[in-house]
């Protein structure tokens, strides 16, 4: 699981456990390490963006075009 060093293992674990819970969402327990994974890089995702400030005159980027893991786009 990538490392986090805004959340702590055991706090995403209690924040994910707490989503589900929140939203009624079924978590089955096949299902739970892999949520825990990718919300762990997600988190890690986020703090790259949070480790560079955006200035007032930044922009959005024009688009986002997921790819399949195959490399081609998903359009």
């Amino acid at each position: 699981m990538p490392a986090s060093i805004w959340m702590t293992p055991p706090e995403i674990e209690a924040y994910v456990d707490a989503a589900a819970a929140a939203l009624k969402l079924p978590l089955l327990p096949p299902h739970r390490p892999g949520v825990l994974h990718y919300f762990a890089l997600a988190a890690s995702m986020a703090e790259l963006i949070a480790a560079h400030p955006l200035a007032i005159a930044d922009e959005p980027a024009e688009a986002f075009v997921p790819i399949s893991p195959d490399g081609r786009s998903t359009t």
